[in-house]
């Protein structure tokens, strides 16, 4: 695909490495000429200086030819004209980042109004995610499909678990409901078949519908049975903002800490069921002032990744059970203990990966639609949700006939609302949802899960 890039930050740049690596042809505009002279020399990309909102610059960059045309730029409104642009220029698609609250309700008439393909909000979806994790408080990382009916969360396996050296078989058998469709081992990634086990240190992702999960998680789980009723947060940026929106939906009692006093009159004028506090939430003794020990989860969303650092792994040590950290720079985790910082939130990789999604569901495919698209354990893992719309080389072959990829699983099948978990005999049928779990970073549509040239046994 013929795709143009606005804007070589840290969004910019990780999607030049994904989409690069996956035989695109990238074009960045990027008024920074070292930055963008950076990224030449890093990725396989192309690339354009200038002004990504400018006519004459898009049209010299190629946009008018182009697939996708992207805006990832920090300003809301240079991406908003810019996308316009491009859309009237004739690229098919475009997308476009946009981050103030103050759009965040009319993003629907925005988009359809201008004819923009897509637009993301970092700081939304960060906080959308926050608030998953928190349905499910022994997990460290949630992503959902089919409409947030299912999910994959990702726990750890303790000392004295009842889910140690646990084989999948017994598993399947014991929690007839949930499945495990990853594990990382100390960096090495297993897509489980019957016979793996489990161990103490794993990281299991493991899926099924919500209630199911939550079910699973406080009943096996047992030094992790808790319900979120309580939160306190540092940080009243956007994020916290959007934040407190989605905690208002379930209830939960929020106190938000912000040394801002202007932000925090802001939240104060919004939000009058939550307690906002004008002080320093980075100092410890502030924390205690204001009980950080009596809380069921905190929240570090400060625009420093130091300091959410340090204020998350005093969290842990106070006790609070529940701790998410915000980070941006995620290679900080290399040099530090971070086994005390519990669920880690990028923006930036959230927003990429979103994009990404879209990129990829609009590439051609023959057989199904790519609905969704989640990359897990590092982007090393991916998650492909697909609706059936045509018969395939799959299509009503029993699942134990296929001659399935090495490394993949088919996870489950929605039909006609209903999850079901396949075995050997259950066969994929058009109209199906299919979540599909891979190693393979190749995968493009549903026939692309078996080998190709081998005979299937109908």
């Amino acid at each position: 695909m013929e795709i143009v890039i606005m804007g070589g930050g840290k969004v910019g740049e990780k999607l030049c490495e994904t989409l690069s690596s996956n035989k695109h042809n990238i074009v960045l505009i990027e008024q920074n000429e070292h930055l963008l002279e950076k990224l030449i020399n890093t990725y396989d990309i192309n690339g354009f200086i200038g002004n990504g909102a400018a006519i004459e610059t898009q049209r010299e960059s190629g946009v008018a030819s182009s697939d996708i045309f992207i805006a990832v730029t920090e300003k809301d409104e240079i991406n908003i004209i810019a996308a316009i642009l491009a859309k009237r220029l004739g690229a098919q698609y475009t997308v476009a980042r946009v981050r103030n609250p103050e759009y965040a309700t009319d993003l629907q008439f925005v988009r359809e109004s201008l004819g923009i393909s897509l637009l993301v909000n970092p700081e939304y979806e960060t906080a959308h995610n926050i608030a998953r994790m928190l349905n499910f408080p022994a997990s460290l990382s949630v992503e959902s499909f089919v409409g947030e009916q299912v999910s994959i969360i990702e726990l750890v396996i303790e000392e004295g678990s009842v889910l140690d050296r646990l084989n999948l078989i017994e598993f399947r058998k014991k929690y007839e409901k949930v499945i495990i469709v990853a594990i990382n081992r100390q960096g090495e990634i297993i897509i489980p078949a019957g016979d793996d086990q489990l161990h103490v240190g794993d990281h299991i992702h493991i899926t099924g519908p919500n209630k199911e999960l939550i079910r699973f998680s406080l009943k096996t789980l047992q030094d992790h049975q808790l319900t979120i009723n309580s939160a306190l947060i540092v940080g009243g940026g956007r994020i916290g903002y959007y934040l407190l929106e989605e905690l208002r939906k379930s209830h939960v009692q929020v106190k938000l800490i912000e040394n801002n006093e202007g932000l925090a009159e802001n939240l104060s004028f919004h939000f009058t069921d939550a307690e906002i506090i004008v002080a320093d939430g980075t100092d410890q003794d502030i924390l205690d002032e204001e009980a950080i020990d009596q809380y069921d989860a905190f929240i570090s969303l400060t625009g420093i990744d130091e300091e959410n650092l340090m204020m998350s792994i005093y969290a842990h040590h106070r006790g609070v059970k529940k701790v998410i950290t915000k980070l941006d720079r995620k290679r900080l985790l290399e040099i530090i203990d971070h086994q005390n910082l519990g669920s880690i939130v990028t923006p930036k990789q959230l927003v990429a990966n979103e994009i990404i999604q879209f990129v990829r569901s609009r590439q051609e495919s023959r057989y199904a639609n790519v609905e969704a698209l989640y990359r897990m354990v590092d982007n090393r893992v991916e998650a492909w949700q697909f609706k059936i719309k045509e018969a395939s080389p799959v299509y009503q072959v029993p699942l134990s006939s296929l001659n399935l990829k090495d490394h993949l699983l088919v996870a489950y099948i929605i039909r006609n609302n209903k999850v079901i978990f396949p075995t050997g005999s259950d066969r994929i049928e058009l109209g199906d949802q299919v979540i599909v779990i891979t190693k393979d970073h190749k995968l493009k549509d549903i026939a692309d899960i078996v080998y190709k040239g081998k005979r299937v046994r109908p």
